[in-house]
């Protein structure tokens, strides 16, 4: 039967830029649907819930240190911390991420006996005193997921509530010199959720190394229109760049199927009407592609994409540094197109160029809006 659930990132995990392994980790190893994504900032009424929801959903000792966990660290010291709450759908969803997300293990029980297989096994720490095992010295659990429906059903309620009154982007963060702070979009392209893969989480994992953080998230399917309108401003270009290549190669064909040597003039010809409509048909490929819907075809498959916002002094360039150039075969090595880009259209991920181009392009994907709290009201009511 499929269920709804959800697992949460901590404050600690998401400032150690842990968050990209622990989606990659989730994304490879379970064959459930990432239906969402949203980074939260809870409030005191949301910590006090949903504290009281984890003692009484409490079956063994490790849940009253999950709610003091959760009491101490989501808001520290008066200042809320940014939460990542991801939406899993599927069959036996809340057994899965359980598993996968693992228990709670006193590190003092013997580092030797932990293998690293779960999520808590390689980034939750547990130590006890070791003359006292009673006594815990220092607790992480690094994510937060229920064990059952009733309890998963429990907490959505509170995420539900909580949620309609929380923007799509946070914002908790005081610096000291605020001119200086620039926000950066980023999208992971349809290619990355062709199937069940570590990539997505791989190459947030690659973009943390900007220092940059994450301000909001979202799981988004284009629709027609919002890719016509994004990549609208390349439609131009992208036939003045290619169609003298396309025209050139068409005149190459003739020429040898024919053995015959064509005029400037006659290229040129090719050029005007063969190369312009062949990259018109590469331009609506890549509105295909990320749309799933191509124009004037009536064919529509549905893809996925993550937007992400980036937030942090030079965060556009950073970003653009990590990504690399449009085309993944002149890339440089270790950078997140060469690493997984094919081709100039399939290269994995977008980045803003330009604070201008933010602006728009988040207006297009509307990023300050998120479906996470329709698919929790839709699951439960």
């Amino acid at each position: 039967m499929a269920e709804l659930s959800y697992v949460m990132v901590t404050p600690y995990t998401i400032v150690k830029s842990r968050t990209g392994g622990v989606i990659a980790r989730l994304l490879s190893r379970i064959d459930l649907e990432l239906a969402g994504a949203q980074m939260i900032i809870p409030d005191e009424t949301f910590v006090r819930d949903y504290e009281r929801n984890l003692r009484e959903e409490n079956r063994k000792g490790d849940l009253t240190l999950l709610a003091d966990y959760v009491k101490q660290n989501f808001i520290s010291g008066g200042r809320p911390h940014r939460v990542l709450l991801l939406l899993f759908r599927g069959n036996d969803a809340c057994r899965k991420l359980s598993d996968i997300c693992g228990a709670l293990h006193p590190e003092n029980q013997g580092i030797e006996s932990l293998t690293g297989e779960t999520i808590r096994d390689t980034y939750a720490d547990l130590i006890v005193d070791s003359n006292d095992p009673n006594k815990v010295t220092y607790f992480e659990p690094a994510v937060l997921t229920p064990r059952n429906q009733q309890d998963a059903n429990a907490d959505l309620k509170l995420l539900e509530r909580f949620l309609k009154g929380s923007g799509n982007i946070v914002s908790n963060m005081e610096y000291p010199d605020p001119s200086k702070i620039e926000q950066t979009l980023v999208i992971l392209k349809p290619d990355n959720w062709a199937y069940a893969s570590s990539k997505p989480g791989t190459i947030i994992d690659m973009f943390s190394r900007t220092g940059m953080r994450i301000v909001g998230i979202k799981v988004h399917q284009f629709t027609q229109e919002e890719a016509l309108d994004f990549y609208g401003p390349v439609e131009a270009a992208l036939k003045e760049k290619l169609a003298p290549v396309f025209g050139g190669k068409a005149a190459e064909v003739l020429e040898k199927e024919f053995t015959i040597t064509l005029s400037d003039d006659t290229k040129k010809i090719l050029s005007e009407s063969f190369g312009r409509e062949y990259a018109q048909s590469q331009f609506l490929d890549i509105i295909e592609f990320m749309s799933g819907m191509r124009p004037g075809s009536g064919n529509n498959k549905p893809v996925k994409t993550l937007i992400l916002v980036y937030e942090g002094e030079g965060a556009v360039q950073k970003i653009r540094d990590v990504l690399g150039p449009t085309d993944p075969l002149k890339a440089p090595g270790g950078t997140v197109r060469r690493e997984f880009g094919s081709n100039v259209m399939v290269n994995t991920a977008h980045a803003s160029d330009s604070k201008e181009s933010f602006n728009r392009e988040q207006a297009i994907v509307k990023i300050r809006e998120n479906t996470l709290q329709d698919i929790i009201a839709e699951h439960l009511y």
